[in-house]
């Protein structure tokens, strides 16, 4: 079950697939795929028996069809690595955008994808440095302040401790949404967490269970 809050001015609809919707553009918003991960670890001679990238591609596509999104924003690190680039990764990846043509998508550049290259042309994929301005929001990869606008951004993979009914720990990704910047979860499905400690200012709304759920500060570990 989706959440919708207000930010900026605008309605904001979080999704448990860890993602944004923002039904006045018509826009879906996601941070870090790291597509290609899995291959890259492999080619590092890392064993990984599990490669999430057809079912981050399923979701996407049920994205569209679910919020009538017209445009996906993407908030960096789109592909992990070169070595992740393989002829599967970019041909699977081909394959879904050939049956998503007509979606547009903007990627903002992050620190793999610095590394890794931008994607293949024949995806289609608008290629920008941060920030692309569409106000109130700007468009960034990595997380801060800019002036005038409200930041959405990524790269941080945030996760917060919550107390269970039995005092124990449980962790889950989060949006972090601050006074004037916030934070998305990773999208991919191989990307790991991070664990933050919000400050008091800070809104935070847990994913667990299919479900995107406000959390307050007393339901946190210290």
């Amino acid at each position: 079950m989706s959440l919708t809050i207000s930010i900026a001015g605008e309605s904001l609809e979080l999704l448990p697939e860890k993602a944004v919707y923002w039904p006045a553009r018509k826009t879906l918003m996601i941070a870090d795929p790291h597509w290609g991960k899995a291959t890259a670890f492999r080619a590092a001679g890392v064993a990984v028996s599990h490669d999430p990238l057809a079912n981050d591609l399923a979701r996407l596509g049920a994205l569209f069809h679910s919020t009538g999104a017209n445009r996906l924003v993407i908030l960096g690190d789109l592909l992990h690595a070169k070595s992740g680039k393989s002829a599967r990764v970019l041909d699977e990846v081909a394959q879904w955008r050939a049956t998503h043509y007509t979606i547009g998508v903007l990627l903002i550049r992050g620190n793999h994808d610095r590394a890794a290259g931008d994607p293949p042309k024949e995806w289609g994929f608008e290629c920008q440095p941060e920030p692309v301005i569409e106000p109130p929001f700007a468009f960034k990869h990595y997380p801060g302040e800019t002036a005038g606008l409200y930041t959405l951004a990524g790269h941080l993979h945030p996760a917060v401790s919550l107390r269970g009914p039995a005092r124990q720990l449980l962790r889950f990704p989060c949006f972090q949404f601050g006074l004037t910047s916030a934070i998305l979860p990773a999208f991919g499905g191989f990307t790991g967490t991070a664990t933050i400690i919000p400050s008091a200012s800070d809104r935070i709304f847990v994913v667990a269970d299919g479900e995107v759920i406000a959390v307050t500060g007393s339901n946190q570990a210290g």
